[in-house]
C-alpha cells in the first residue's frame, strides 16, 4: 500500500470518528446548553422587556398586552425534562438548586444590548400598583361594585 492510500485511510477513519463522536455527544449524551427565554416577575425581578413589533406579528393596540417580562434560562440539555414549557406542571425553565451548567441571567447594563430595556421593580410597582383584592363593597356602592366587575354591573 503507498503512502497516498495510507493517508486517504487515515483521513477517512478520522472523519468517521469524529462524525461518530460528535453524534454521541449531541444525539445520545445530549451535552451541550440550551438557552431560553422564561418568564419573569417585573415586580419582583429585573426583567428583558419585549414590546410587541406591529411589523412582524399581530399585536392588541394596548401596551400592556402587547409587552412581555422575561428572563435568560441556561441549562444542560441533558437535564431539561421532556414536558411542555407551556405546562405549569413542567419544570424545564427553572434552575433546581446545585444543578450544574444551569443559570438564569437577567436583565442588566452588561446584558442588556445596546437596543435593549430593562424593567425596575421599583417604578414596575409604581406605575402598576397592586388592586386591593381584599377590598368589599358596600351594597349600595354602584360605583364600587362596577369597577370590581370591570364595568360589567348587571344592576345598571
Amino acid at each position: 500500500m503507498n503512502k497516498n492510500k495510507l493517508l486517504l485511510w487515515v483521513l477517512g477513519i478520522l472523519i468517521v470518528g469524529s462524525i461518530g463522536v460528535t453524534y454521541w455527544r449531541i444525539m445520545i449524551k445530549k451535552d451541550y446548553l440550551v438557552e431560553a427565554q422564561a418568564d419573569c416577575d417585573p415586580t419582583t425581578e429585573k426583567c428583558f422587556i419585549y414590546y410587541c413589533d406591529s411589523a412582524t406579528e399581530t399585536c392588541t393596540g394596548d401596551a400592556e398586552q402587547d409587552t412581555s417580562y422575561y428572563k435568560l434560562i441556561q441549562r444542560n440539555a441533558a437535564n431539561i425534562p421532556l414536558c411542555d414549557p407551556a405546562d405549569e406542571n413542567c419544570k424545564a425553565l427553572v434552575c433546581p438548586e446545585g444543578e450544574k451548567e444551569c443559570a438564569t441571567t437577567f436583565c442588566d447594563e452588561k446584558t442588556v444590548g445596546k437596543d435593549g430595556e430593562c424593567s425596575d421593580p421599583e417604578q414596575y410597582n409604581i406605575d402598576h400598583p397592586a388592586a386591593d383584592e381584599t377590598a368589599t363593597c358596600q351594597e349600595d356602592d354602584a360605583e364600587c361594585v362596577a369597577a370590581q366587575d370591570g364595568g360589567n354591573n348587571p344592576n345598571e
